[in-house]
């Protein structure tokens, strides 16, 4: 009688889950109910269209969120397509599809343009994670992971080079031609850290206009960050079918195959301590931008210096490192799509891309972020760190900087990896300008 009643119990249950499946009041759209979602949205797009969005923060974010669970939602439910970074590419490339149409009016432009360089919404959202991922992590693995990682980063870069002039030249594309306008652009660190500065670099040398030298550059780094975010995706299926080759967003290997942390996932959360945790990130993005000048060096690579610093020597007491941790989940969990609307709405040129297209372009494109991926995959398993989360670290050198940070890591889940990532970014960007142009000027082209 017993059994009898837990398994009608059970059956009941089933039953009620089932018929929830599929009323339309039980959907979701992100963590919205498909009908507060809809009430939401059609006040916000019904102030985009009258032209009644505030023109700040507030119209920006409302516009992003939105938008970015819609995307987001599509794009992790199309099969297939949502295994090889959906969501990530719907969230950067539709927004930018809207600008390349003309579909947006002003008013709703200026909003998402006054949240994300303004308000500068991207750094904010960085400075977040790198606080909380550092202060979070295990400080041996810190240490372990940043020193290491720099040897498949150097080779993957010297391999992707290769590669993509290799396969270059088996297209009839110049040598030279490739490497300098091809190669180099999707290695470069992004658009506003790697293209702008090294065509200021190639103006200077070339005699050629800024502006024509951009409009080269910007569809291979566009290309091979759309390339980098489906590997980072096929990486994460790999990762789940095969567990031995992934640390789930831990670089190098511990004892115990346990993913270390210096703080407990489960401990409930203490907003103070979480805002608390907002200023820590605030003040190691401010420390960066103080001394970026002075030093030379990008606000973003010494405020992830400071921050494992303050890891290290154990400078932070361990209740911030929470709360920094705490306020870490919270933004990578709540505007990781949101903020890619914003990204591909300002910064994801398609008409440039478009102008410049073709298959063997793309092939190239491909070969040089495929190859730099590999020798990451290769080179971590020799080095004892986990083959896959080395591999998505290193694709992070052939992203579109901090935007393809985002949309890298966001693909393969691995939003821990922020700092490495932006190591990656930061450091094998600059390096790859500045060699870039000191070889051009040597060569005297």
């Amino acid at each position: 009688m017993e059994q009898l009643k837990t398994v009608t119990s059970d059956s009941h249950h089933t039953n009620d889950s089932k018929s929830q499946r599929w009323n339309p009041i039980h959907w979701k759209i992100g963590v919205l109910p498909v009908p507060i979602y809809v009430a939401v949205a059609t006040i916000v797009l019904l102030a985009a269209y009258f032209q009644k969005l505030p023109a700040d923060m507030i119209g920006g974010f409302a516009i992003i969120m939105v938008v970015g669970m819609l995307l987001g939602e599509i794009g992790s439910r199309i099969p297939i397509f949502r295994s090889i970074g959906g969501p990530a590419i719907l969230a950067l490339f539709v927004p930018s599809a809207f600008m390349f149409f003309n579909l947006l009016n002003e008013t709703t432009v200026n909003a998402v343009s006054n949240l994300m360089t303004t308000s500068n919404f991207l750094y904010f959202y960085i400075a977040c994670l790198v606080a909380g991922s550092i202060l979070g992590m295990n400080r041996t693995v810190l240490m372990q992971g940043i020193t290491k990682m720099l040897v498949p980063l150097v080779l993957g870069t010297v391999t992707a080079v290769a590669a993509g002039v290799g396969v270059g030249m088996l297209f009839g594309y110049e040598a030279k031609h490739t490497l300098f306008f091809i190669v180099v652009p999707i290695l470069a660190g992004g658009i506003g850290e790697g293209i702008l500065p090294l065509s200021a670099g190639y103006s200077a040398i070339l005699g050629t206009p800024v502006a024509d030298l951009i409009s080269q550059m910007i569809p291979a780094a566009i290309i091979g960050n759309i390339f980098a975010i489906i590997c980072a995706a096929l990486l994460k299926q790999l990762g789940l079918r095969k567990q031995h080759l992934t640390g789930n967003g831990v670089l190098v290997k511990t004892k115990g195959d346990r993913i270390p942390t210096s703080v407990d996932d489960n401990k409930p959360v203490n907003f103070s301590l979480m805002g608390a945790g907002l200023l820590v990130a605030c003040s190691f993005y401010v420390f960066g931008h103080l001394m970026e000048s002075s030093l030379h060096i990008p606000a973003a690579i010494l405020m992830i210096l400071i921050a494992a610093f303050c890891k290290i020597f154990k400078l932070i007491p361990s209740q911030l490192e929470q709360g920094a941790f705490h306020l870490y989940k919270f933004v990578s969990t709540s505007f990781t799509w949101p903020l890619m609307v914003g990204l591909g709405l300002l910064f994801i040129p398609l008409e440039d891309v478009a102008g410049i297209i073709s298959v063997s372009y793309v092939l190239i494109c491909a070969s040089v972020v495929v190859t730099m991926v590999t020798t990451g995959y290769i080179v971590g398993k020799w080095m004892n760190m986990h083959p896959v989360d080395s591999a998505i670290v290193t694709g992070c050198h052939s992203g579109l900087g901090g935007t393809g940070d985002v949309a890298i890591l966001s693909a393969s889940d691995r939003m821990s990896l922020m700092p490495f990532a932006q190591v990656a970014t930061r450091l094998g960007g600059a390096g790859t300008v500045i060699l870039a142009t000191f070889i051009l000027r040597w060569l005297g082209l």
